[in-house]
């Protein structure tokens, strides 16, 4: 691993958020065979050896979720197991045995398993069957899957998120909390206050053992990239993982992601009110502990009465499929996240957040236009031309852009869009179609772009040629006028065509701190504090937190909402007296 790299440790807490970082991991796996690409995958993967000498590389993550989850998946992995045979056993008295059926395997788990043996391969090519066995190394399935140029359809048998997991996981990376079910009616992980106590004694001793073990092998950390669940019990669990890694590792910086699906299996009533109540907690706690916290989601609102799902006009998703709109907001995710896993220019994460943060506004926002909209063979300053009136992105954390045209300070993440199409091939001066086509470079016509919606703040961007590669098991959720590269096709599919499988798309991102950001915070804090809890949901505090630490979280909620006030005062501003006074929220 070069001295240069800065390792960044990855935990995902919860089940929506293993969800989206399997399909950012599967992504990641994807461009493992670009040798010396513009992202550094050793940022993000480790290299280690089989009990065998096989050399493997896997995530450098920690994945907690709760007993039943894992179906089909061993939390140990597959890669350092032996086959020894267990002792005998010495019990001389009866035995009963119960047995259950194992679990069965979707198309896509079975293909897994063939290639692992060589099965598959040698069902399309006989001659390669000795190159193809039990190849851990890096690139291995994403190239043999290439060759066997299957596509799956898994929405009706995806059930978990290790239903479509591409990758082997270190023995040290998956921890099954098993106080809790993932499914059934009992024993669930639903409040905030069900999550806080659980860092403590075995579940304490078993992550600072994992992260010990990451962290130790690690020659330049550059610090932490967490994906949280923000609507269940995970909430509590990650303010406290966040607390843990602020306080034993000062300095590295910390990026929290709060993921929040479109819709949640068998909810209620009071589930929704403990669903909005755990948000309000856990980006309160999560922002103070982290360099900065982002929600990421395609709900329509966090509060209990959203509005419709995101659209995007060139993607077909299924919002109430978690397969689906997970996939969404990892294609964002990779982008958002490339500046610190760059192998040149990278910005760690903690340059991240000094530019996006200040005067106590921790809490940024998302947007993200999956796929970028473009014509295929047109360049940058064509599809920004194409929608000037607007900007081509959606919201990925509720929160609308605009904010009156100001903005605090914003990093944008172009991908997949080469050095020729960053730039007008017109004719510069009056035959230029407009000022953008004039531009010289991808960075001038970003910059131009933008300071046309936002003529202040700071602004700092990432172009990278390489797009996301899309690779199976990716669903299916782009629309057909679509090509392979992800761009529009200039003509239309005969009635009955099959359309192109889409391999790779162009994606911009930004993540933005403005002003927009006040009221969207403050309408969350009016949605929580319109609750009488002690009323509506007494069980809620009957597992935590105390009534005055809850009244606490919501005042630092309210007051976090003013520091985005467009007035360049920070929290530190704002008296005892100030804070008395809700005319201006």
């Amino acid at each position: 691993m070069s001295s240069l790299c800065k390792e960044l440790v990855t935990l995902q807490l919860g089940h929506y958020s293993n969800f989206v970082g399997t399909h950012w991991w599967n992504l990641q796996d994807a461009s493992l065979s670009e040798e010396l690409g513009e992202i550094n995958s050793d940022v993000a993967f480790r290299e280690g050896r089989t009990i065998d000498g096989q050399v493997t590389y896997t995530p450098r993550l920690i994945a907690m979720d709760l007993k039943g989850s894992l179906q089909t998946l061993r939390q140990e992995g597959c890669l350092y197991s032996t086959n020894k045979e267990s002792s005998p056993i010495s019990w001389e008295g009866p035995v009963t045995m119960h047995q259950e059926s194992p679990v069965s395997k979707n198309p896509f788990l079975l293909d897994l398993d063939k290639l692992e043996t060589g099965v598959l391969l040698a069902q399309v090519d006989s001659s390669d069957q000795a190159n193809s066995s039990g190849a851990f190394g890096a690139g291995s399935v994403n190239r043999q899957l290439e060759r066997v140029a299957k596509s799956y359809a898994l929405e009706g048998s995806v059930r978990v998120w290790s239903d479509f997991l591409r990758i082997h996981l270190h023995p040290r990376t998956v921890s099954v909390i098993h106080q809790y079910n993932h499914g059934g009616e009992t024993h669930r992980l639903e409040a905030f206050g069900q999550g806080e106590p659980l860092l403590q004694g075995p579940v304490l001793e078993d992550v600072e053992d994992r992260l010990h073990f990451f962290i130790e092998e690690c020659d330049n950390l550059q610090g932490f990239q967490v994906l949280c669940d923000l609507t269940n019990g995970f909430s509590g669990l990650g303010s406290k993982v966040t607390e843990l890694l602020q306080d034993s590792y000062g300095g590295k910086g910390i990026l929290t992601w709060g993921m929040v699906p479109v819709t949640h299996p068998d909810t209620t009533p009071m589930k929704d009110i403990y669903h909005v109540i755990n948000t309000a907690l856990g980006m309160v706690h999560m922002a103070n502990n982290s360099s900065f916290f982002c929600p990421l989601t395609l709900r329509g609102g966090l509060g209990r009465r959203p509005g419709p799902p995101v659209a995007f006009p060139h993607l077909t998703y299924d919002p109430s499929l978690w397969y689906h709109s997970s996939s969404v907001l990892a294609l964002a995710l990779d982008a958002l996240t490339a500046p610190c896993r760059l192998r040149q220019n990278g910005v760690p994460v903690g340059q991240m957040a000094d530019l996006l943060t200040g005067s106590g506004r921790k809490v940024v926002s998302a947007y993200g236009a999956v796929p970028l909209p473009m014509m295929q063979g047109a360049t940058l300053p064509d599809a920004l031309s194409s929608c000037a009136d607007a900007l081509p992105w959606r919201p990925l954390s509720t929160c609308p852009d605009g904010g009156g045209g100001q903005c605090f300070a914003q990093l944008l993440t172009l991908r997949g869009l080469d050095e020729q199409r960053l730039v007008s091939r017109a004719l510069n001066g009056p035959q230029a179609p407009n000022a953008l086509h004039g531009l010289k470079s991808g960075e001038d016509v970003l910059a131009s772009y933008m300071a046309s919606f936002y003529p202040t703040g700071d602004l700092a961007m990432h172009l990278l040629s390489s797009p996301s590669l899309l690779t199976p098991p990716f669903p299916r959720v782009f629309s057909s006028d679509l090509g392979e590269q992800g761009c529009l096709q200039s003509r239309y599919l005969a009635p009955g065509a099959v359309p192109p499988t889409v391999s790779s798309v162009p994606v911009l991102s930004c993540l933005q701190s403005g002003p927009a950001l006040g009221p969207w915070l403050a309408e969350l804090h009016r949605a929580v504090g319109a609750l009488n809890i002690r009323r509506l949901a007494p069980s809620f505090l009957s597992q935590g937190p105390e009534l005055s630490e809850y009244e606490e979280a919501l005042e630092q909620l309210r007051l976090l909402a003013r520091c985005y006030r467009d007035d360049n005062r920070g929290a530190a501003h704002f008296s005892s007296e100030d804070s008395n006074d809700d005319s201006d929220d």
